[in-house]
């Protein structure tokens, strides 16, 4: 099982390729993000081991399956999107975020063992162990927090970029507002984490700490989100996808507009 574990993220996302919608082989270019992420990470995984600061390849295992966990979440969110584009805005909210949460939840367990997200889970459920620490050492919380929250930011992200764009699809226009809403989000994440820490542990580190964080959380979940918005402006496939979670259609050019209007306006 140990061999096989890891592989379970990439046989998810096999087994949602053979959905009906994704019957076909413009779906399966959904692996070259998968894989730019995964070969990304891997890579800097053993740059930062090779490193003079001699960090721990335990603890870079972990930390660093994270972002590739992200990666698989919005991979199954970009193969199950086709379902989206038929409701309401908010149920496509919650759609995203609950895919990409137990996608990304499910990749992280299978990549570096399944104890270091049940162990978390159960702790929290029990008020009287909150604080207990992961096979490796890590504590429960800060553990669980990066992990699925990005699943809610990136839907809200998504939600705010479809109504920003006022229900049209210019890309220039959606790559600007998409890293504006999410930047929002990492920050307003930063103040409610703030203020809760300091309703817990009145007197704690101050705002910049978790200003700063926020900003290298939204650092890297654009760089994960990156590969699989360039396959979305690449692809007709995921491009539909990608309106459908936005809840856009194509821009009209002006002249079209007008010339749609004359027509309309002319009699026969």
């Amino acid at each position: 099982m140990g061999l096989v574990a890891p592989l379970l993220p990439w046989l998810a996302i096999l087994g949602l390729l053979a959905l009906k919608p994704n019957r076909g082989w413009a779906a399966w270019w959904i692996w070259l993000p998968v894989t730019v992420v995964a070969a990304g990470f891997h890579w800097l995984q053993h740059t930062l081991q090779s490193s003079p600061q001699n960090v721990p390849r335990e603890a870079l295992e972990v930390f660093l399956a994270v972002p590739v966990a992200w990666g698989f979440g919005l991979a199954a969110l970009w193969l199950l999107a086709s379902h989206f584009g038929r409701h309401h805005r908010f149920l496509t909210f919650l759609g995203s975020l609950a895919i990409m949460a137990a996608f990304s939840v499910f990749s992280f367990g299978a990549l570096v063992g399944w104890g270091l997200v049940a162990e978390p889970v159960m702790s929290l459920l029990d008020p009287r162990h909150c604080s207990a620490t992961a096979t490796v050492g890590l504590v429960a919380l800060p553990l669980l927090v990066p992990l699925v929250l990005p699943a809610p930011v990136v839907a809200a992200a998504l939600a705010l970029c479809g109504l920003a764009c006022r229900g049209h699809y210019r890309p220039i226009g959606l790559y600007f507002w998409l890293v504006l809403s999410m930047l929002a989000g990492w920050i307003a994440v930063s103040a409610l984490l703030y203020r809760l820490c300091h309703v817990a542990l009145p007197g704690c580190v101050g705002y910049g700490l978790f200003f700063w964080t926020a900003l290298f959380m939204a650092v890297v979940t654009l760089a994960v989100s990156l590969p699989f918005l360039i396959l979305a402006s690449a692809s007709p496939f995921f491009r539909e996808r990608l309106k459908g979670v936005l809840h856009v259609e194509p821009a009209v050019p002006a002249a079209v507009g007008a010339a749609a209007t004359l027509s309309a306006a002319t009699p026969a």
